[in-house]
């Protein structure tokens, strides 16, 4: 299943660990991944700092590729929800740390997330032939 990677002349040049667009080709099974947030697995508690509920939501993430048979290389998109942009720097070292040499499509939005103890909310899209 080839993925391809759009990024062409007169858009401006592609920065860390994004792809202005992605295209699957061929016969592929799509995983979609539900906006996830920090918590831990009893599903009521969650850490406080920002760099925490990250790592943890990645490794969610994670967890769910392989139970589809899949990994971090197989996102091809990722949209990122923020609580406030000073976490945009330590939410890019969380991505690169996961992604790799991964460039999926991505957006990051800033705003108010449903619960005030959520710093991020991340969901994902991937695709597998």
């Amino acid at each position: 299943m080839p993925i391809i990677q759009h990024t062409p002349e007169g858009v401006f040049p592609p920065y860390r660990n994004y792809s202005h667009a992605v295209e699957v080709k061929g016969d592929a099974r799509l995983l979609f991944i539900s906006g996830l947030n920090g918590y831990h697995e009893d599903g009521q508690s969650m850490p406080d700092a920002f760099e925490a509920q990250g790592e943890l939501i990645w490794k969610h993430i994670g967890t769910i590729l392989k139970s589809a048979a899949m990994d971090y290389t197989n996102i091809i998109s990722v949209r990122t929800y923020l609580a406030d942009p000073s976490f945009d720097e330590a939410n890019v070292q969380l991505r690169m740390k996961y992604l790799g040499n991964n460039k999926p499509s991505l957006t990051v939005i800033c705003c108010q997330l449903l619960e005030k103890k959520w710093k991020l909310e991340v969901e994902v899209v991937a695709a597998k032939d």
